[in-house]
């Protein structure tokens, strides 16, 4: 697949074949979330550069996928490592993914998590704003960037910013951040749009994380235990990897066109059916996965959000951004990921993107048209 698809016999194009032969720059393409972006935009026919920290956690999404994009391995904190990569790439796009992603990790480590993902963002941006080859800048935050009253409605771009733990504040930082140096740095004629996008909690095959829900099930399912479970009432927004990627890959070929009405924050969220409580979401994986078990813990843990959700109208009247899986399906593809390659080693991301592919053709999305 490269600016196009066949699907059932029919030719679609993908983001108007806006990432064909492009020189992209991805931060953070060893994670979960960037290693699928990078397999994306391979197949989408970019020539994809990856700047991270090598992966977290063996095994990893990255190595198992084995793309021959070109992989540098880098601490986004060095800007002087950061501003060689970028005149190195000379791109024309740069998906900025690389952070601190943990909110019990940045209870540990505050001063790592704020330099990671304030100053590590800072550096991205003022190596872009010296390579002149650089027409857009999608910047990656979180849906927990917001300043959480624990609404029931979905929060949206204009609400206030905020964070009770570490990681939250400093992707709210983050925002205001890369909002500074588009009002002030990049304001000129010919400057990079930069954009901001804010995603809900993604799910999906290939996550091996520390403490989130669904790596930590897999791995005690992997070793027959039972998983401890530390807030089974906590809702979020949850979806599917590839949901949040469509949202950044169309968003990046709206700034690349030169649109500067879209160099502005961006929600990706589920609709309303995808809000769900851990207990909830463990109850239908356990549907199509009867093997795994979990309970509740007895002990104290560090404060967590109890509800969050997004409110994504703005990308769906705006981008014409829409979900294609639902949560159901987003949990059945995660599960069915998982178990094959705990049965077979098989790794079947390529086959879950063109599904995903093929159903968004169906559902009419706006960046696959026949």
């Amino acid at each position: 697949m490269a600016n196009d698809s066949s699907l059932a016999g029919v030719v679609v194009n993908l983001f108007s074949g806006s990432y064909l032969n492009r020189r992209v720059l991805l931060t953070g393409h060893t994670g979960f979330k960037g290693s699928w972006l990078a397999l994306w935009l391979s197949r989408l026919g970019a020539h994809v550069t990856g700047a991270s920290l090598a992966p977290a956690t063996t095994p990893n999404h990255w190595d198992l996928l084995g793309l021959g994009a070109v992989d540098h391995r880098i601490d986004i904190r060095d800007p002087d490592a950061v501003a060689r990569v970028v005149a190195e790439a000379q791109p024309e796009i740069v998906f900025h993914l690389a952070a601190q992603p943990l909110v019990r990790r940045s209870y540990a480590a505050p001063i790592e998590t704020w330099a990671t993902n304030v100053m590590g963002t800072c550096h991205v941006l003022e190596a872009c704003r010296a390579t002149s080859t650089v027409k857009a800048i999608v910047a990656v935050t979180t849906d927990k960037c917001y300043q959480n009253n624990e609404w029931v409605w979905g929060y949206r771009e204009t609400d206030r910013l905020g964070g009770h733990d570490p990681y939250s504040a400093s992707k709210a930082a983050t925002e205001l951040a890369v909002a500074s140096y588009r009002a002030s740095l990049m304001s000129r004629p010919g400057a990079p749009l930069v954009a901001t996008a804010r995603a809900g909690n993604v799910i999906g095959g290939g996550d091996w994380s520390e403490d989130r829900l669904i790596p930590d099930l897999v791995r005690a399912t992997g070793n027959g235990t039972s998983l401890e479970i530390r807030s089974p009432h906590a809702t979020r927004p949850w979806q599917h990897v590839l949901e949040s990627l469509s949202g950044y890959l169309l968003l990046g070929e709206r700034l690349l066109t030169g649109q500067n009405a879209f160099a502005e924050a961006w929600n990706f969220g589920p609709d309303s059916h995808g809000n769900r409580s851990v207990s909830d979401v463990l109850g239908r994986i356990a549907e199509s996965w009867p093997e795994i078990r979990w309970h509740m813990t007895t002990q104290s843990h560090p404060h967590e959000a109890r509800l969050l959700s997004l409110d994504s109208t703005k990308a769906h009247t705006l981008l014409g951004w829409q979900p294609v899986w639902g949560i159901d399906d987003a949990l059945r593809h995660t599960s069915e990921w998982y178990r094959t390659w705990l049965a077979s080693g098989e790794i079947v991301s390529s086959r879950q993107l063109d599904q995903y592919i093929e159903d968004a053709a169906v559902v009419g999305t706006s960046w696959c048209q026949a």
